[in-house]
C-alpha cells in the first residue's frame, strides 16, 4: 500500500518537473517553440538531471549540507536544462517546426500519394496507348516532319487528352488557342475539344436534375453539346419557355482536384529547376488556370457572371451581342438553367452566314469587337475564350455568347493602361506602349527600358502598320517580348491577350479578311475622341476637383516647413523584401560563423582541461563537452563553407 501511494505521489511530482523543465527552457530560449517540442525538452531534462547531479555529487554524499546540496540540485537542473535546450536548437535546425506533419496530415498524405500514384499510372497506360509512349522516356526526339505525319500525331494527342479527363481536355483547349507554339495541324486537331466529348448516359445525368422539382416540365435526354465539364439538354419551364439545362459530369470535381494536384506540382517542379519557368512564372500561370478551372466547376458562378455580363451588354445594345438569361432559383452548383437562344453554333452556321451580304456580316464582326473592347476597357468583365463553339448566330445576324463559366476581371487600374497600350499602339508610339506595358507586367528592376522602347518600335513597324492583319503573330510577338526582358505577365493580362488572340479567328469566320489590327485601331480612335466630348470632360473635372482644391494647401505647408527648418525627408532602409533576404542572409553568415569558432575555442579549452567532473567511472565531463562543442563547430563551419563555395 504504502508503495503504490509512492508511485501515486511520483507521478504528479514528475509531471511538475518536466512541465516546469519545459515552461523554464521556454523562457529562456525567447521564441515560440511547439508544445510537443517543449515537453519533450523538459522530459529530456528531467532524464539527464539525476545523472549529472550524481556526477557532481562528492564521494562522501553524507557530508554534504543542506546549502551544498540545494545549489549542486540547482547546478545539476541548470546543466540539464542547458543540454535540453541544446537538443532544442539541435533538433530545430535538423527538422525546423511544421517540417513534419502530424499523424492526422500524415495519413492524408499517404492516401493522397496512393491516388496520385494511381493517377501517374493511368495517365502513362493512356499515352501508351495513343501511341505517346515514345515521348515519355529516352533523350528528346524530333517531331514529324509531313504535315500528314504532323496530323496523326496531332489526333493521337487529342484522343488521348481527351480520355486523360476534364483537366487535360482544358490544357488541350489552352494549347488549341497557341498557334505561335503549336504547327497548324495540332491547333485544328485540339479545336475539337472545345465542343465535342464523350456524353455522360441519362441515367448519371437524371439524378442532378431531380431536385429542381416541378420547375422543369421536360428534358430531352439526349444532349445538344457534351463538354468536358458539363453537358447541355434542352428543355422546357412549367409556362412552356424554351430553356437549356447544363449539367456538371458526374464525380468531374473529385477528378480535377487530383489532376491539378498532379500539374501544381509539377509546375513547381518546373519553376525550381528550369529558367524558363522562372521567367514565364510557371507555378502562378498554373495557379491561376487551377483557379479558373475550379470556377468552372461551380455553376453559381457562371450565373452570377451571366447576371454581370447582362448588365455591361445593356449598356451598349447597338453591338448586336447577348447572353442567355440565368434562372437563379432553379440554378445551382452543379445545375444552371438558362433561357435557350435564337441560333445555330458559328461553327456550323456557314448556311446562315452566306444569307447575309458582306456589308452586314462585317458590322457584326465589328460590333462583336466593339463589345470585347467595351468588356476589357469600360466593365473590367470580359469572355476570355471567344471560339467559334462559344458564340450563337441567329437569323438576323445577332449573336449569343455562351459558357461564361470563366471570365476575365480587370482593375480599373490595368483597365486605364490596357487602354493606353492599345492607344500607343494605335499612334506607333514605342514610349508610350514601353510605359503602359510596364505598367502592366510584373517588372524587375533590370528592365532596359530603352532596349525595350526599341523592340516595341520595331513590333509597331511590323504588325500596326497599315495593312498589316498579323493579329495572332502580333499577339505572339508582344508575349514573347514580354519573356525576353524578364517581364511577368499577370493571370489577367494574359486572359486580355489570349482573348483577343482567340477572337481573331472567330472574326475570319463571321467575314473573312477582317483586319482585326485596322478595325481596333478605329475603334481606338473614336473611343479617344469621345474622352474629350463635352459631357467626359466635365466629369474628369469634377473628379479632379476636390484635388485641385487641396494642392494650394498643401504647397503652402511644404513652403512653411521648408522655411522654419522643419521639412523632413524619411528613407526606409531595406524596404524591399530582396534587399532584406541579402542582407540577413549575410548576417545569418556571420552568426555561423562567429558561433562555429567560439564553439571550437571552447572545445580545445575543454579538451585541454582535464576530466573535470566525473559522468561515469571511465568518462569524464570535459571531453565530452568538449569533443561536442568540437563537432558543433565543425558542423557550423562546413555549413558556412558550402553557402559560400556554392553557386548560385
Amino acid at each position: 500500500m504504502t508503495k503504490a501511494f509512492s508511485v501515486l505521489l511520483f507521478i504528479p511530482f514528475l509531471a511538475v518537473t518536466v512541465l516546469a523543465f519545459a515552461a523554464v527552457i521556454r523562457r529562456l530560449l525567447g521564441v515560440r517553440v511547439g508544445p510537443g517540442r517543449t515537453l519533450l525538452a523538459g522530459v529530456l531534462a528531467t532524464l539527464v538531471t539525476s545523472p549529472i547531479l550524481a556526477a557532481l555529487a562528492p564521494p562522501d554524499p553524507g557530508s554534504v549540507t543542506a546549502l551544498e546540496g540545494t545549489l549542486l540540485v540547482l547546478a545539476a537542473a541548470s546543466i540539464a536544462a542547458l543540454l535540453a535546450m541544446t537538443a532544442l536548437v539541435v533538433l530545430e535546425v535538423l527538422l525546423p517546426a511544421g517540417s513534419l506533419p502530424g499523424p492526422v496530415e500524415t495519413w492524408r498524405g499517404l492516401r493522397r500519394r496512393v491516388e496520385r500514384t494511381r493517377r501517374y499510372s493511368t495517365i502513362v497506360r493512356i499515352a501508351l496507348r495513343h501511341g505517346l509512349g515514345r515521348f515519355l522516356r529516352g533523350p528528346a526526339r524530333p517531331g514529324p516532319t509531313s504535315a500528314a505525319a504532323r496530323r496523326k500525331l496531332a489526333r493521337s494527342l487529342r484522343e488521348a487528352l481527351d480520355e486523360g479527363g476534364v483537366t487535360f481536355v482544358k490544357v488541350g483547349q489552352l494549347l488549341s488557342t497557341r498557334r505561335d507554339l503549336l504547327p497548324a495541324e495540332f491547333v485544328e486537331e485540339l479545336t475539337a475539344l472545345q465542343d465535342r466529348a464523350a456524353p455522360v448516359p441519362w441515367a448519371e445525368i437524371a439524378p442532378a436534375l431531380a431536385g429542381l422539382g416541378a420547375g422543369l416540365a421536360e428534358v430531352d435526354e439526349q444532349p445538344l453539346a457534351a463538354a468536358s465539364v458539363a453537358q447541355v439538354h434542352a428543355a422546357r419551364l412549367a409556362d412552356g419557355t424554351p430553356v437549356v439545362v447544363k449539367v456538371r459530369r458526374p464525380g468531374v470535381a473529385a477528378v480535377v482536384e487530383r489532376d491539378l494536384d498532379i500539374l501544381l506540382r509539377l509546375a513547381g517542379v518546373l519553376e525550381a529547376r528550369t529558367s524558363w519557368g522562372r521567367s514565364l512564372g510557371v507555378r502562378r500561370l498554373a495557379l491561376g488556370f487551377a483557379d479558373a478551372l475550379r470556377e468552372e466547376l461551380d455553376f453559381t458562378v457562371e450565373r452570377d457572371n451571366l447576371q454581370t455580363m447582362a448588365a455591361a451588354l445593356a449598356t451598349s445594345p447597338g453591338r448586336g451581342v447577348e447572353v442567355p438569361f440565368a434562372y437563379a432559383e432553379l440554378s445551382s452548383e452543379r445545375v444552371l438553367v438558362m433561357r435557350r437562344l435564337p441560333g445555330t453554333p458559328l461553327g456550323a452556321a456557314g448556311t446562315v452566314l452566306d444569307g447575309l451580304d458582306d456589308e452586314r456580316r462585317h458590322r457584326i464582326a465589328a460590333g462583336l469587337l466593339d463589345s470585347l473592347l467595351d468588356q476589357v476597357l469600360v466593365h473590367g468583365i470580359f469572355h476570355a475564350d471567344l471560339h467559334p463553339g462559344n458564340l450563337l448566330v441567329a437569323a438576323d445576324g445577332s449573336l449569343g455568347m455562351l459558357d461564361l463559366g470563366s471570365v476575365g476581371r480587370l482593375d480599373a487600374v490595368t483597365r486605364a493602361a490596357v487602354g493606353r497600350l492599345l492607344a500607343a499602339v494605335g499612334r506607333g508610339d514605342a514610349v508610350g506602349a514601353s510605359d503602359a506595358l510596364l505598367d502592366l507586367a510584373d517588372r524587375n528592376e533590370d528592365v532596359d527600358e530603352r532596349d525595350l522602347q526599341r523592340a516595341l518600335g520595331m513590333l509597331l513597324v511590323r504588325y500596326a502598320a497599315p495593312g498589316s492583319s498579323a493579329g495572332v503573330a502580333a499577339v505572339s510577338a508582344l508575349l514573347r517580348t514580354f519573356t525576353a526582358y524578364g517581364l511577368g505577365v499577370p493571370a489577367p493580362v494574359a486572359a486580355v491577350f489570349r482573348a483577343f488572340a482567340t477572337l481573331e479567328g472567330t472574326l475570319g469566320l463571321l467575314r473573312p479578311g477582317f483586319d482585326l489590327i485596322a478595325q481596333a485601331r478605329e475603334s481606338g480612335s473614336r473611343r479617344i475622341l469621345g474622352t474629350f466630348a463635352p459631357r467626359a470632360v466635365e466629369e474628369e473635372l469634377v473628379a479632379l476637383l476636390p484635388m485641385l482644391r487641396g494642392l494650394p494647401r498643401r504647397l503652402d505647408r511644404l513652403g512653411d516647413a521648408a522655411e522654419n527648418g522643419r521639412l523632413r525627408l524619411n528613407v526606409r532602409l531595406f524596404s524591399d523584401d530582396q534587399d532584406r533576404r541579402v542582407v540577413t542572409g549575410l548576417v545569418h553568415q556571420a552568426l555561423l560563423t562567429v558561433i562555429g569558432a567560439a564553439a571550437g575555442v571552447m572545445a580545445t579549452l575543454l579538451l585541454g582541461s582535464g576530466d573535470g567532473p566525473r559522468v561515469t567511472a571511465s568518462v569524464g565531463l570535459f571531453p565530452v563537452l568538449g569533443y561536442g562543442l568540437l563537432v558543433v563547430s565543425v558542423v557550423l563551419v562546413l555549413r558556412v563553407l558550402a553557402i559560400i563555395l556554392r553557386r548560385d
